[in-house]
């Protein structure tokens, strides 16, 4: 697990779990990235951290109040930043903090938004399956 600063964004030195150029494509009617793409994109960075846990697989079961601080758009280089806040029997609870760097404004960062999402491992039929029975997990 990885300490944050006091105003919730990573440290500096950290990398983020993925990095997104925004598109046209990915715009709403208003002309701004529609924040159903940031979802999926929170998502995909929080399953990327959960699997450092857990060797099987995943599903998300919850996305804990996702509040859009700024807007972000075409051009925008999104980072996704995911950290491991719980581990439970077969959940995990990953925090994703999402910044984007304003490429047409000198690189400007501003913090979009941030979630906590959790992960439930399951077998084969969808049914809950401990964490410990990970016969090799991953190094934190």
């Amino acid at each position: 697990m990885t300490e944050t600063a006091a105003n919730d964004r990573p440290k500096k030195s950290r990398e983020p779990a993925i990095r997104v150029m925004m598109m046209p494509r990915d715009t709403n009617a208003l002309g701004t990235i529609f924040g159903g793409i940031i979802l999926s994109h929170i998502d995909q960075a929080g399953a990327v951290e959960a699997h450092r846990h857990a060797r099987n697989r995943l599903v998300t079961v919850a996305m804990r109040e996702v509040e859009f601080h700024e807007p972000v758009f075409v051009g925008d280089l999104v980072s996704f930043y995911a950290d491991t806040l719980r581990l439970g029997s077969s959940s995990i609870t990953v925090k994703v903090v999402v910044e984007a760097e304003r490429r047409t404004s000198g690189g400007q960062q501003v913090m979009v938004t941030q979630a906590e999402v959790v992960y439930v491992q399951v077998d084969q039929d969808n049914r809950p399956l401990p964490l410990t029975h990970n016969k090799t997990k991953a190094t934190p």
